[in-house]
Parts: structure tokens; sequence; C-alpha cells
């Protein structure tokens, strides 16, 4: 039962095989048994999540529920959640309880789901392999040992050992992704603005875009009808129809044409899991697409481009996070100046401290131009490079991380390393476009993640084009040993 996809969760709580309180005494009994070894959950809220079950099943049993009516899920702690700690993985917001529902959480208690708690995560969503929570670092759940990834490394976790189904993620330069690809799971990321960013904590506000994991294309399909839509609360949030993404699941893929990026394809890629790209690219090949090499030539910029405009936007963002209003303080500072310093001193981790200083620093007189404003030219150019590649292909493809999960502690002391573990998933942060990760294959018995992108508000081609992969193969069916015990 706690292996079955929302689609398949949803028919049982429909036909009446299953309630909505069973799957969700399930679903933390696993959480209690299984998540000290993971660290994947921030907060469980047992108490709450059994009363929305048990709302949910008498609206099912009236004949009221929709397709995700009663199906237990978590959230990422960087959404508010209205009575329910939210944190963001940081000491900073330790004890803040929101007096509001992101409007993520809130569209998604709409369609019926129970949250049965917060998952843990790199703070403030720096980071590339959770382990600069201030709760502790969040293991995969393949082998304890290595990194789930980040920063939504307690999603990606809780999903790939069988504790919820699906759960909620950001993506800043692919942090759902890429946890996606190292745990095995299927990790979807929006257009930007396609999806509301009120109530999400933010990090760099013209990059951080909500989304799911899920074990399937298809799953993240259901979940994103209900998340997507125009915000009057986000002046982010595009004003246009969300599609039905569920009904064109299915579609032939004849014809259609997908672009191989050749400077995907460098030295830093793991040889199994480049095999593994190319069986993949074959598979769709099988399904009548056509597959031809395309040139991004400025994607090699973007790691360095995004950090200096996320350092830049992260900078601005906490400089909210002053002990004053809300958050941890620091008691019996002398004076205001000193309880800002000790606050933020105390209140911020290591990678966090890093991030804004870099930030202040290229946007500081003397700088902006030579950095901050030269980076958003080269971010321009690189947003350039994928539309001039869609008037040629339909969709591009390749890899989402250079190799499989890497050990804990392996990069956590060498920040550029961990940098480059988002070298594939970057670039579409900083064009602003909807992107997929899906399993595709194992190298040295790792997952490995076949990274599918799309032009603007063209999720419904993306989400396509990995069902029909997923349909064509069983790599989203394996799973951890974890999992099955």
């Amino acid at each position: 039962m706690h292996r079955q996809t929302i689609i398949e969760t949803a028919a049982a709580l429909r036909d009446g095989s299953v309630t909505s309180r069973r799957l969700t005494e399930a679903a933390l009994g696993r959480i209690e048994a299984g998540d000290g070894a993971l660290n994947s959950f921030i907060t469980v809220a047992r108490e709450a999540a059994l009363a929305a079950a048990d709302a949910a099943d008498a609206k099912l049993a009236a004949g009221d529920g929709g397709p995700l009516t009663g199906v237990p899920i978590a959230h990422k702690d960087i959404f508010c959640t209205r009575d329910l700690l939210t944190t963001c993985g940081s000491r900073m917001l330790g004890n803040f309880v929101p007096p509001y529902d992101a409007t993520v959480v809130a569209n998604l208690a709409a369609a019926g789901v129970v949250v049965v708690g917060k998952t843990n995560m790199d703070e403030f969503a720096m980071g590339s392999s959770n382990e600069t929570s201030f709760f502790g670092p969040v293991a995969n759940p393949w082998d304890v040992t290595r990194s789930p990834g980040g920063s939504s490394g307690g999603s990606a976790a809780a999903v790939a050992a069988g504790f919820v189904p699906a759960a909620t993620g950001t993506d800043t330069g692919g942090s759902i992704r890429q946890p996606a690809a190292l745990t095995g799971v299927t990790g979807f990321k929006p257009t930007y603005g396609r999806v509301s960013r009120y109530g999400m904590i933010a990090f760099a506000s013209s990059l951080d875009q909500a989304g799911t994991f899920t074990l399937t294309a298809a799953d993240a399909a259901l979940l994103m009808t209900a998340m997507a839509g125009f915000d009057p609360k986000d002046s982010t949030s595009v004003d246009c129809p969300v599609p039905d993404y569920a009904a064109t699941l299915g579609e032939s893929l004849a014809g259609k044409r997908i672009g191989v990026p050749k400077e995907f394809f460098d030295d830093g890629l793991d040889a199994e899991s480049a095999a593994c790209i190319r069986a993949a690219l074959a598979e769709f090949e099988a399904l009548g697409a056509t597959v031809s090499e395309v040139s991004l030539p400025h994607i090699e910029a973007s790691v360095p481009t995004y950090y200096i405009v996320a350092p830049a936007e992260c900078s601005s963002n906490l400089s909210r996070f002053d002990g004053i209003r809300f958050g941890h303080r620091h008691e019996g500072a002398g004076d205001l100046e000193e309880m800002y310093k000790l606050t933020r001193t105390e209140g911020f981790g290591a990678e966090v401290k890093r991030r804004i200083m870099t930030g202040t620093y290229v946007l500081s007189a003397g700088y902006y131009d030579a950095y901050y404003l030269k980076a958003q030219k080269a971010r321009q150019l690189i947003a350039a490079d994928f539309r001039r590649c869609f008037e040629s292909v339909d969709i591009i493809a390749g890899p989402t991380t250079p190799t499989p999960a890497f050990g804990l502690g392996e990069k956590i002391d060498d920040p550029v390393q961990m940098y480059l573990n988002d070298i594939y998933t970057i670039g579409v942060n900083l064009a602003g476009l909807p992107g997929i990760s899906v399993p595709c294959g194992l190298s040295g018995g790792l997952p490995v993640g076949l990274q599918l992108i799309g032009p603007a508000f063209g999720e419904g081609a993306v989400l396509n084009f990995a069902h029909r992969f997923q349909q064509q193969t069983d790599w989203h069916l394996l799973a951890p040993a974890l999992a099955a015990e």
C-alpha cells in the first residue's frame, strides 16, 4: 500500500477498499518506524492529519470527494502552514508558527489532501545536499551514507522511502529535480509564475518556484492541476489558464523532436549515467520521436551567473530576519545594533551567511555593474539559447545530475564542488522554464535521473513526454530496500 501512486490510492479511496484514516495512520506509522534513519521530517502533524483524514472520509462517503481527497502528502518546510511550525530548516525560524497558509498549501487543502508533516530541507533552501539544515542532514533511502540531494532532500527521501506518495518542494537552481534524480523519484518544476509563491519563504525571488515529488509523471499532473493558477497575492504569478494536465497524458510522440545539448555530455558526466541517458533517448525514438543534437553555447556560464543572482536576492530577502518581528532573537544585547548582529550570527548557518555576504558584496557600490549587472546580461543570453533551441525541437533532454548520489560529508567543505552538482539544472531556472527529472537507470546501484525541459508554459508537453517514457519503462517502479521493509 505504501508504494501506491496517487492515482492508485485515489481509486482505492473512491471504491471504499481503504479509508483516508487508515492510509494516514499507515503513513504516520512508517514515519515513526523508519524516519530515524533518514531524518526526512522536521515536524509530524499527527493529530491534525488524523482529523483531516476523518474529514476526507466523510466527504468521500457523501460522494463529494475529488481525485486528491484523502491522499496523505507532506510539505517542504519552506511553505507557511497555519498553526503548524514552519522553520525553513533554520534556527532563525525555529519557533515560527504562521497565522496563514501559503497558496500552495491552501490550494491542495481545498483539493482534499491530508498533510502528515513538514519535511527537512537545506537552510532557507541554500544547499545541494540537505546537509545545511539546522535540524541535521537527511540521508538517502538507497544508501543512508549518501546524500539525497537538496535543498528539497527531505521531501524526496520521504517519497522514495514510501512514507507518503507525494510531497511538495521548491526549485531555485535544481532543488526539486536534483534530489529527485538522486533518490529515484519523479520531480517536477513548472514554469516560473505558474504556481504562486505567496507564503513560500523567499530565497531568490526571480528563481524560486514550487513543484512536486511523486512516483510518476501522471501523479505530478494531478497535483499540478490543483496547485497552479493565478494568485493576486503574488506579483510574479502569471494570469493564464491552467490546463487539465492529466487530460493530455498519453498523446503520441510520433514526429516529436527531442534536442540533446552537446554541452551536457561533458567530462564531468559519470559514464554509467551517460549510458542510461542514451538508453532513455533510444526509448523515445522507439516511441516515434526524433533525437538530434542542439547547442546551448552560454550554458557554461549558468553556475557563476546563478551564484551572483541568487545570493544577491538572498541578501535582500533575508534582511527581514532581524529578531524584531518574528523568529529567533538574541536576548541580553546591550543595544539594538548588537541585538541585530548577535541574532543573525546565531540564527543563520554557515552556508546562509556565505551567500548573504556574497550577495551583499555584488550589490555594493562599485561592484554592482561589474558583477550583478553582468550576471543579468549573461542570464538573458542563457534564456535566448533555450528559446532558439525550441524553434527547432519540442523538448530538450539530458542528464539531471553529473553523478549519482555522493556521500554525506563528501562535498560539504568544498562549496564550489557542491555548487557544480546543479550544473545541468541551473540554466532552466535562469530561463524560467519547466523541467522534470524521472528515473532512467542505475549507476553503481544508485538511481540516475533523466531531465526533460520544455518551453515556457509547456508543462503539458513535459509531463506527457515523461509519462510516455514511464509507460515504456519500469525504472520509476524500483524502490530502495528501506521502502520494502
